[in-house]
């Protein structure tokens, strides 16, 4: 029945002229299309498509079929369906009137939620961006509502945290990142092949710019990128990036250009039409582009190199400004960036005054801005020094709080607890490489014993007495654990050593060892001994501060347990 219905409209309309199609007409042809994908007549409407007699019935209705084979692409699982689909919405984009067309795609990219929102526009980028090249007035208007569209839906799924996030890519934001990107290409090409600068070409620089300015807010303000270098080639969030400093760089915005002028009264963005919310979002994109550009390194050997450190460093104080007045810990995290200097800066009188300039400005925050603070660098951090320094200056906040009247809440009770949970733990548990972590489990274990002869557990001021059991569990069983395999472990090296170092001292040669999977660096055997030994040293004083700490737990419970029953 549908067939037929389709059928009668197309031979009326076959005789008419373009101008003389009705309204009704549109709405006849758009019912009939739909029923007959509905009832799986898929055959026989692909031939009244790629029918020529119908060439100019397609081209003003067909668009109307675009919104219901788009959703059996996405809803359809059978393959020989799908392909026919996948013709069929090929064929419209090649015959419909492409401002129609434009339209009613980005009407489709509107509408999903959730996970469906990359589904979409992963299989509409492709045809959308074809229908924009055919377009031949007023292109940069559909180039910047197509990115504006698109880039407010992608603005809607959450950013990957963790490398596994990023690898999973559930949301599929990493996926369209890099379809985007694709998608852009062309259109910038076109902007920068124009030799004559007209005003139309003006115009699409301008809503490129005004998408880079976006993206560089969302998704990558907030993006976490992989470290190590091998995993960071691979990183689709890095790449995005990259990709985006690219385009500005393109269109005769290079960075220098863009983050050198900011903060100046005359911008070389002011002639620009940004709307007031976009105008807000200026400052977040722009530090954003600084650090990608000093913190990753992205596209850094485009900076003169005439500019000196300290000059940076002032430069870039307004953009630390920005992400520490945030309070996602993605964006605040990245203000952090004295934590770069004094763990990885070759000159150690920088990393003291990294660690100085640190406590200077732990000590200007007030109280919930030093554990807001703690927690994110505890998180981040990923260096047991600064762990320890964290976890030190921790302990100091706790001491001034339990000596006041009124009992700070950010270090005292549940607060707190939920910072110790952050301390308190082994990351691996007894797999824990105890030597590489073992400031940070020494400052732990100091300030675990520091609770325990402070806070009685009638009082339990700091909630530890409550939280013991998980302590023990997380903490210091795994510990001994860790110690016990860890001293076993460097034992047998040494033992192996001794035996070895004849031969090496007949052979006059370096003698290797392997610890920890990993093989050391060659160095005569007295060398290698002292330094097994030295290991052996500080796992000893890990033990003799955890035995420590469970005796006075032991004499505290057993102190509060007489008192409770009268036993005196």
């Amino acid at each position: 029945m549908a067939v037929e219905e389709l059928q009668s409209i197309i031979k009326r309309c076959q005789i008419l002229e373009e101008q003389d199609f009705k309204e009704e007409d549109f709405g006849l042809f758009q019912l009939a299309g739909q029923r007959c994908i509905d009832e799986g007549h898929i055959d026989q409407l692909l031939e009244v498509i790629q029918n020529e007699k119908n060439k100019v019935i397609i081209k003003n209705m067909g668009w109307n079929l675009i919104g219901p084979v788009v959703r059996c692409l996405l809803w359809n699982n059978k393959e020989d369906d799908k392909r026919k689909y996948f013709l069929m919405l090929d064929l419209l984009v090649k015959l419909c009137n492409p401002k129609e067309l434009l339209l009613g795609l980005l009407e489709l990219i509107e509408e999903p939620s959730g996970k469906q929102i990359s589904q979409i526009i992963l299989l509409l980028l492709q045809p959308l961006q074809t229908v924009i090249q055919k377009l031949h007035s007023n292109k940069s208007y559909s180039v910047g509502l197509a990115l504006s569209t698109i880039w407010s839906q992608l603005s809607l799924l959450p950013v990957p945290y963790s490398k596994e996030q990023i690898q999973t890519d559930d949301y599929g934001l990493c996926r369209c990142c890099k379809a985007l990107i694709e998608f852009t290409k062309p259109f910038v090409k076109e902007a920068t092949d124009d030799k004559e600068n007209s005003l139309e070409n003006q115009r699409l620089k301008d809503e490129l710019l005004k998408f880079c300015f976006k993206s560089l807010k969302c998704p990558l303000l907030t993006a976490q990128f992989l470290e190590q270098s091998e995993e960071a080639e691979n990183d689709p969030l890095r790449s995005f990036a990259s990709e985006i400093i690219g385009f500005l760089s393109a269109i005769g915005y290079p960075f220098p250009k863009m983050i050198f002028n900011h903060g100046k009264k005359k911008k070389t963005w002011d002639y620009l039409e940004f709307e007031e919310e976009e105008d807000k979002q200026l400052a977040d994109s722009l530090a954003s582009l600084a650090y990608l550009v000093f913190v990753q390194g992205i596209s850094i050997d485009q900076l003169p190199m005439v500019l000196s450190p300290s000059y940076l460093l002032q430069f870039n104080m307004g953009h630390i400004e920005v992400f520490l007045q945030r309070t996602e810990e993605s964006v605040f995290s990245k203000g952090l960036g004295l934590v770069k200097v004094m763990t990885l800066c070759p000159d150690e009188t920088l990393r003291k005054k990294g660690l100085a300039m640190l406590q200077l400005y732990i000590n200007k925050l007030d109280s919930q801005g030093k554990y807001t603070l703690f927690r994110c660098l505890l998180n981040t951090s990923n260096h047991s020094g600064v762990e320890a320094f964290i976890i030190q200056n921790i302990k100091n906040q706790i001491d001034m709080s339990l000596k006041r009247t009124h009992n700070n809440k950010w270090f005292t009770g549940p607060q707190l607890i939920s910072l110790l949970d952050l301390v308190l733990f082994l990351p691996e548990g007894a797999e824990t490489d105890l030597l590489q972590n073992s400031d940070r489990i020494m400052a732990s274990l100091n300030l675990l014993r520091y609770l325990v002869i402070k806070d009685n557990e009638n009082d339990n001021q700091t909630g530890l007495w409550t939280e013991l059991g998980k302590i023990e569990n997380n903490f210091l069983k795994p510990l001994h654990t860790g110690l016990n395999m860890s001293k076993a472990h460097y034992e047998a090296e040494i033992k192996n050593s001794q035996e070895n170092s004849q031969e090496v001292q007949r052979s006059k040669d370096f003698c290797s060892v392997t610890v920890g999977g990993e093989e050391m660096p060659k160095m005569p055997p007295e060398m290698q001994l002292k330094v097994l030994h030295s290991a052996l040293f500080t796992f000893d004083l890990i033990e003799s501060v955890l035995a420590r700490v469970e005796e006075l737990i032991e004499i505290k419970t057993k102190s509060t347990s007489e008192e409770n029953t009268g036993i005196k």
